[in-house]
């Protein structure tokens, strides 16, 4: 697992040990984000589900300023700190052991409000509307920001939540769906 662009184009990134998370393969990583925008000037990224952090990492190196990485997993967090430490990204960044409702609901305190958001959760386990309409609700996304959704193909996921529309729907093998949703 490495960086694909940017900065930081080519460096090694750990994986999480054990079989709690399912890292996005560098393949898919390069397609969606020249979907959602190859490079970016500034802006923060929310990185939810992040297991290694990788996706977020990418949008760092891609040129987003600031990341928020969580995870409720010790192990997923002992590896996103490693991980940020070795890109020596610690200073543009911050990292939180927490359950996504609550995770949301606590940057929202904080009036916190993000360009990318990026949604990986393990599959089949997360009721995506839900977490798309406390996005929606708590004011989380900015105007014109993006919201990226990785799942099973199985799962089907809405076309339109508030004034959320779909961007871009793809398939990557015979059992990644990915979705993007626009503000």
């Amino acid at each position: 697992m490495r960086v694909i662009a940017g900065d930081l184009k080519g460096r090694q990134l750990k994986a999480v040990s054990g079989k709690s998370t399912r890292p996005t393969t560098d393949k898919v990583k390069e397609a969606v984000f020249q979907v959602m925008g190859p490079f970016f000037d500034g802006g923060n990224v929310l990185d939810l589900f992040a297991g290694s952090g990788s996706m977020g990492i990418e949008a760092l190196s891609r040129g987003m300023e600031y990341g928020v990485f969580v995870d409720k997993h010790p192990k997923a967090i002992h590896t996103i700190y490693e991980n940020l430490r070795t890109m020596n990204l610690e200073h543009s960044s911050e990292v939180f052991r927490a359950e996504a409702h609550r995770a949301l609901k606590a940057a929202a305190k904080r009036e916190l409000k993000f360009d990318l958001i990026l949604l990986d959760p393990p599959y089949g386990k997360v009721d995506y509307e839900e977490i798309l309409n406390d996005i929606i609700k708590l004011n989380l996304i900015q105007s014109g920001g993006t919201i990226y959704c990785e799942h099973d193909l199985s799962e089907k996921l809405p076309s339109k939540v508030e004034h959320l529309e779909v961007h871009k729907a793809e398939r990557y093998g015979g059992t990644i769906g990915i979705t993007i949703y626009k503000a």
